[in-house]
């Protein structure tokens, strides 16, 4: 589709933002810019080729990241040789639309140059790229060799298990072939058109969707992928060993604990540093980034800093927000509630009765029967497998999963 005498989705995007004037809108697509010149023979570089949707914005995106020498918006993966943007566009070559990223491996290595990439871009959308649609728009990293490939289907399998973005990566490892340089108009097209590419990229809401993932934040305070998967992987290994629970009588099977707050001491080197900051600090935790959110198996879930009994596992569902849900505590007398006039709105803060952690928020838009949605970090809580119950003092809650294990 020619950028000259048509609207492409790109546009349609544009348009969605405001009504450009026409002299604005139908100004030349030719850039002016001169051709990079860029040693990339120095046999110290590497090059790859990326999909990741507008290569407009993925070249912008990454030619930003330390050790990126050069950027080029281009083609790869079809069947005819040499393509146009117009056969490109149309969906009918199988070409996608790419960039070849050109980068110092001592400065950048291959999967930190993927996880940069990766934060650009969504990887779990294989039918296009946010507004533009179609094969040709898929996410897609071309691998050159097999060592190349190993690498990042490692890499995208930690962050899937990391659950880090919000559904399942979908994109496609490609033995890569040759790549063909677009057209010059398209070449630093953010730094030539700066007003036009500015209007496409709000439009298309690719950074409504980053901001989404990674926090609005993700520009002044970054963190890349392989530390949000290490972080993860720290906290799902340190809560169960780090946690004792003491209470004020070690209660018998036929006495109620009586459950209480530690020293500031102790609760300091209790909990890591996400948890301290979760429930001494009212902090919040990353959705999706934390590893109770998809935990499915039964039990229950007690304060981190007490034991006090909060939720159980029969009352939490999916609320799609990448935090702990639940429609009811498993007894209100461990948890208190207040007003939260926090970050410009009103909410009602939940936290535990003896310990006084700060779990989460309460908010009225969960499912039946309560209509409630508990909404809490899982860095404020330890879970309690079902068969563990009696052994950890927690064996009057066994009946809450009787009927499941009937129904098995």
């Amino acid at each position: 589709m020619n950028r000259s005498n048509s609207i492409s989705n790109r546009f349609i995007a544009l348009l969605g933002v405001c009504i450009l004037s026409p002299a604005l809108y139908f100004a030349s697509m030719h850039s002016n810019a001169d051709n990079k010149e860029v040693n990339k023979t120095d046999a110290n570089y590497e090059t790859s080729v990326l999909a990741g949707g507008c290569f407009w914005c993925t070249e912008a995106d990454m030619e930003k990241v330390p050790g990126v020498i050069d950027v080029v918006s281009g083609y790869s993966g079809g069947t005819i040789p040499n393509p146009t943007y117009d056969a490109v566009s149309s969906g009918t070559t199988g070409h996608i639309e790419v960039i070849e990223v050109t980068y110092d491996p001592s400065v950048l290595s291959y999967e930190a140059m993927l996880d940069a990439f990766l934060r650009g871009i969504d990887p779990t959308d294989d039918q296009g790229s946010f507004v533009d649609r179609g094969p040709q728009y898929r996410p897609a990293i071309f691998y050159k060799n097999e060592q190349e490939k190993q690498q990042a289907a490692s890499f995208l399998a930690e962050i899937d298990k990391a659950g880090i973005f919000k559904k399942p990566l979908k994109t496609e490892l490609i033995p890569f072939d040759t790549f063909y340089v677009a057209e010059e108009y398209h070449q630093d097209y953010y730094i030539n058109n700066p007003l036009r590419y500015r209007y496409y990229r709000h439009g298309s809401g690719r950074d409504q969707y980053l901001d989404e993932i990674f926090g609005p934040d993700r520009k002044t305070a970054p963190k890349t992928l392989r530390q949000m998967i290490d972080e993860k992987n720290k906290l799902s290994s340190n809560v169960p060993e780090q946690v004792e629970f003491r209470t004020v009588n070690q209660a018998s099977d036929m006495d109620e604990p009586k459950y209480f707050r530690p020293s500031d001491e102790e609760i300091k080197q209790k909990l890591n540093d996400i948890q301290y900051k979760v429930t001494q600090k009212d902090g919040t935790e990353r959705p999706f980034d934390n590893p109770y959110w998809d935990n499915e198996e039964a039990g229950i879930y007690v304060d981190i800093v007490s034991g006090e009994p909060l939720f159980s596992s029969t009352d939490k569902y999916d609320s799609g927000t990448g935090w702990p849900s639940f429609t009811k505590p498993i007894d209100e007398n461990f948890i208190t509630t207040k007003e939260d006039n926090s970050w410009f709105a009103t909410r009602i803060e939940v936290r535990s009765k003896f310990a006084d952690s700060h779990l989460g928020h309460v908010f009225d838009d969960g499912p039946a029967p309560t209509g409630l949605r508990y909404c809490m970090n899982s860095a404020s809580m330890l879970f309690i497998p079902k068969d563990e119950l009696a052994e950890k003092g927690y064996g009057k809650y066994s009946v809450l999963f009787e009927n499941q294990d009937k129904a098995l």
